[in-house]
């Protein structure tokens, strides 16, 4: 524990010294990812973050757990409660699935265990996302975009798949629906819905400009020859996604990062997560042995499909 705390403090006195040393390169990245929040994040999240809340406000949620636990029941052991979680992910992308499960635990309309494994699968990109950025301005293909989504969506399910194989919940699912019906509405509910999730977007805009002057700081350190290396946008991609999927190559080889750093979202993505549970006692255990597990399973996947697309 100690030495993590050195090695935290190193990290930190690094960064401080790298803004010291580069603060225009660092003010400009820090104006670039302002210019990404304002003109991609804000206008692609904030919707679907009152969305979710409105949705889960109003009751809807429980409708559509209902009318879909025939689904979720059959191919992960869960009640229907999480379907609108794993839909509204994969519509809205990161982090509104991860948003919207927290909200769901709160209400009471899904138990720790089934919003815990939930969390492993339902937080995805979005189709806005992977189609303007990916297939827009990297493959120049709707085509390839819409492969590509579809190699998000078939690794997320089966991810979801793997981790609740073994989940021994399956009475409590059935009666936490049955425990979970209101009729209550309110149109006090707008506004409250509006205000969450303004608080919701400011911080995930927080942490992508954090990210971005943290990359680029980093890319000071490597030699210009990095950028020549094929894996090279899977380092930018770690850390923060859009840089890294903007530095693929248009190829089979491309095709097949862009998908595996869709799954793993980014350490800028997960701390955006992390920020929206930060208020739930969830544990974020198998939140990151999903997002590991769909990276990993993204590779065969993407690989095949690449046989179609090039």
């Amino acid at each position: 524990m100690k030495l993590r705390k050195i090695l935290f403090f190193v990290l930190i006195a690094s960064c401080a010294a790298g803004l010291l040393l580069f603060p225009t390169q660092s003010a400009q990245a820090a104006r670039d990812a302002m210019t990404l929040c304002f003109q991609t994040i804000i206008p692609s999240l904030f919707p679907f973050f009152a969305l979710s809340s409105l949705f889960i406000s109003c009751g809807a949620a429980n409708d559509f757990s209902y009318a879909l636990r025939g689904v979720m029941r059959p191919l992960f052991g869960l009640s229907g409660a999480g379907a609108s979680a794993l839909t509204l992910g994969l519509l809205g992308g990161y982090p509104v699935g991860a948003r919207t499960v927290a909200e769901l635990f709160a209400s009471g309309t899904l138990p720790r265990k089934e919003a815990e494994h939930l969390l492993g699968f339902c937080n995805n990109a979005g189709p806005g996302f992977i189609l303007g950025m990916c297939a827009g301005a990297v493959f120049h293909s709707p085509r390839t975009g819409l492969y590509l989504y579809l190699v998000h969506v078939v690794s997320a399910i089966l991810t979801g798949i793997i981790l609740c194989r073994d989940l021994p919940h399956r009475a409590q699912t059935r009666r936490a629906e049955k425990a979970s019906s209101s009729d209550a509405f309110s149109v006090s509910i707008i506004p409250a819905a509006v205000q969450s999730s303004l608080s919701g977007i400011l911080n995930v805009c927080a942490f992508v400009v954090l990210f971005m002057v943290l990359l680029r700081l980093l890319l000071l350190l490597l030699p210009s020859s990095a950028s020549c290396h094929p894996f090279y946008p899977l380092l930018l991609g770690f850390v923060e996604l859009s840089n890294g999927v903007a530095a693929l190559s248009c190829s089979r080889l491309g095709f097949t990062l862009c998908a595996v750093l869709l799954a793993w979202g980014g350490l800028s993505v997960h701390a955006q997560t992390l920020s929206v549970l930060d208020t739930s006692t969830l544990s974020t255990r198998w939140y990151w042995r999903g997002k590991i597990m769909q990276a990993v399973l993204s590779v065969p996947l993407a690989w095949v499909v690449s046989y179609r697309v090039f």
